[in-house]
């Protein structure tokens, strides 16, 4: 007797929903934060005021990120639930076109007509609407999209992210606190680009040189306009 054997593949797609949210909002927080400490710095202020505006900067972005990833994944799942309500109309109204238009997706993917129509009939047999979304409008349990996960990933990723620069900041009594966490949040950033391509099965040496280029270009940029408006008001 042959014996059947189950496994399940993991695949790294079904990683695609949290893995966003958690990259974007850790750089956000290591990136948004250390430029805001570096930009205070620069403008000749205290570190007390360095640590304030930092600590600020934590809990506004956390925020700001939770929210913002809640409404955009949010208007990208009212989306999708009005196309699946759509479809379950025109199942229920005419069920044969449905069926054909079905059978023509599996054509163009490659099936002759005929296995395209046999697939078409026991797929829709066992679950119409579900081949429809996962074939037709590309929906499907791993692709869904999921507000709060987003926004609790977001706003989490974010504040660890944004602790990193400020730990830094405020370790570095007496030091010179622009280089220190200009250094440290390169660092946090090449690590976070090799963590986030390692996990989504990429590049690790481009991902991490490219997050640690944008660190610096933004951390530049806004020194530069710390030191000139700090200079103003002086």
């Amino acid at each position: 007797m042959q014996t059947q054997y189950r496994h399940r593949e993991n695949h790294l797609v079904e990683r695609i929903g949290w893995l966003r949210a958690a990259v974007l909002g850790a750089n956000d927080g290591i990136v948004s934060t250390a430029s805001l400490i570096v930009g205070v710095a620069a403008s000749s202020s205290g570190q007390g005021a360095v640590l304030v505006s930092g600590i600020a900067g934590l809990f506004a972005g956390a925020m700001s990120m939770a929210a913002g990833e809640y409404v955009s994944v949010s208007s990208q799942s009212d989306t999708e639930r009005a196309d699946i309500a759509r479809e379950r109309d025109e199942l229920s109204s005419d069920i044969d076109a449905e069926r054909d238009e079905l059978a023509a997706i599996y054509v163009r993917r490659g099936l002759d007509p005929d296995l395209a129509r046999t697939v078409a009939d026991q797929l829709m047999a066992k679950d119409a609407l579900g081949a429809h979304a996962r074939d037709e409008l590309g929906i499907s349990e791993v692709t869904a999209a999921r507000p709060l996960q987003a926004a609790f990933t977001s706003a989490a990723t974010f504040a660890t992210g944004a602790a990193l620069p400020l730990l830094a900041a405020m370790l570095s009594p007496g030091a010179p606190l622009i280089p220190v966490v200009a250094v440290a949040s390169l660092i946090f950033l090449a690590v976070l680009g090799a963590l986030g391509a390692h996990a989504g099965g990429a590049n690790v040496a481009k991902a991490s040189m490219r997050v640690a280029l944008w660190g610096a270009f933004a951390m530049t940029i806004t020194a530069g306009i710390g030191a000139l408006i700090g200079g103003a008001v002086a």
